[in-house]
């Protein structure tokens, strides 16, 4: 189990409570071994902490649930940013464990074998959800893999025994940050399978167009932006010229916690996820906390007409053969909001489905997968919505849908009793309290 420790966006200090992992006898409740994510001196990664900052830095706990396989006794953990989120400045280095996928032996805490996803995050790209064990046949060898999904909209896909990347990640540049203080890896790490499964960076041609008129618009508003591609880092609040970085995907991802959902037959794995560029920028605030800059996260919605400044899809399914790392299929999720198509500019254009930006949980079966919209976690951003959608999991097709009583809250779950089978969906919203909802079919 991982400790408890607060979130990073705006921290008050620099100094904050590790997110050590630690292991328990179940039976006696004699804590066993523990983990330190930020390594302390003598440990292996304790000089990518230079300046001596493995002493005060906190966080670097696991952002999402553990992954256990019993069979090979082994924990996988996804792990998150160090203190803060956005600057790195009080912590130069690589950071190891921070943002790292790391395989324990679960019952020595014995490190097995480790990846680090991103070197020094200053993004706030946590590991946001589960690591996904697959059993995969990749060109004629089986593999026991495990995935895992982040924000940024990659699956890195490893040999969970060994630890040995399935596909080549490369080390490719990365820009760097003009940050008084900021320490920037000079390279980040790049899957080179499977592709990502949503937009990643800034270019024009990414902007929302639905009119010419409205692309122009666009243009105009980035222009008091600093943009570029991932890992473009954050910049300093400086008005008018530079209202901060435009962040694609923004800090909510790509993917989130709901992770995505494996067929274990087809070893397809299906991926929920969200287009949102948002502005961020680093201010000094002494009066909040002794980190030299802390966060500020402006609304997705800045585009013409209270848009989006991307086109759709805003929210999107990918189906990802892992056997092969390829693409099978995507397609928008949720239909097309009346922000998009009452806008009175809009009257009389053919707008296509675009889908809504939000945490959206889903279930696969023998031959359909489930889904919602999510559960308006993007609130004024723009997400969310109350219908349910059965799909062709071959094709992405929608094969039928209903409407709940309100947002899809949680993932929903399956189960058959009497010959009968019948999914169950948690659901809420503001002014409707959760409730749980079954489906036959």
């Amino acid at each position: 189990m991982g400790a408890s420790f607060p979130v990073g966006l705006a921290p008050v200090s620099k100094k904050q409570v590790r997110g050590d992992i630690m292991g328990y006898d179940v039976k006696t409740g004699k804590q066993l071994w523990i983990f330190h994510t930020i390594p302390q001196q003598g440990e292996t990664g304790n000089e990518t902490w230079e300046k001596d900052s493995w002493t005060y830095t906190g966080n670097a706990g696991a952002w999402a649930p553990l992954t256990a396989d019993p069979e090979l006794g082994y924990v996988y953990l996804p792990l998150e940013a160090a203190t803060g989120d956005f600057y790195g400045g009080h912590r130069p280095g690589n950071n190891l464990f921070s943002q790292s996928l790391v395989c324990l032996d679960a019952k020595t805490g014995r490190r097995v074998w480790h990846y680090q996803l991103i070197h020094h995050d200053i993004w706030d790209y946590d590991l946001p959800a589960p690591p996904i064990l697959a059993n995969i046949m990749v060109e004629g060898k089986a593999i026991k893999a495990v995935v895992q999904v982040t924000k940024q909209a990659f699956a890195f896909v490893f040999d969970r025994v060994t630890g040995k990347p399935v596909w080549p990640i490369d080390e490719r540049p990365v820009p760097q940050s003009d940050v008084k203080g900021e320490w920037t890896s000079p390279t980040q790490p790049f899957p080179t399978k499977p592709a990502a499964f949503d937009r990643q960076g800034y270019s024009d041609d990414i902007l929302v167009d639905f009119t010419p008129e409205i692309k122009k618009a666009a243009l105009k508003i980035v222009s008091r932006y600093k943009k570029g591609p991932l890992y473009t880092p954050v910049s300093t609040y400086n008005p008018p010229n530079n209202l901060g970085t435009l962040m694609l995907p923004d800090a909510v991802g790509g993917a989130n916690w709901q992770g995505g959902v494996l067929d274990p037959e087809t070893g397809v794995l299906y991926v929920s996820s969200s287009t949102v560029i948002r502005p961020m920028s680093l201010e000094s605030a002494p009066n909040l906390s002794d980190m030299d800059y802390i966060a500020y996260m402006g609304n997705a919605r800045i585009g013409p007409y209270g848009l989006p400044l991307v086109k759709p899809p805003y929210g999107r399914i990918t189906a990802i053969d892992l056997n092969t790392g390829d693409h099978k299929w995507m397609v928008p999720n949720a239909d097309t909001p009346g922000w998009v198509k009452d806008i009175p500019a809009l009257k009389g254009l053919k707008i296509p489905r675009t889908g809504l930006p939000d945490r959206v949980g889903m279930l696969v079966t023998k031959t359909l997968l489930f889904a919602g919209e999510g559960a308006g976690l993007y609130g004024s951003d723009g997400g969310g919505g109350n219908k349910f959608r059965s799909y062709d999991k071959q094709t992405g097709q929608i094969l039928s849908e209903i409407t709940l009583p309100a947002n899809q809250a949680g993932l929903p779950m399956t189960y058959s009793t009497n010959g009968k089978q019948y999914i169950v969906v948690a659901v809420g919203a503001i002014g409707h309290p959760g409730e749980l909802v079954a489906l036959s079919l």
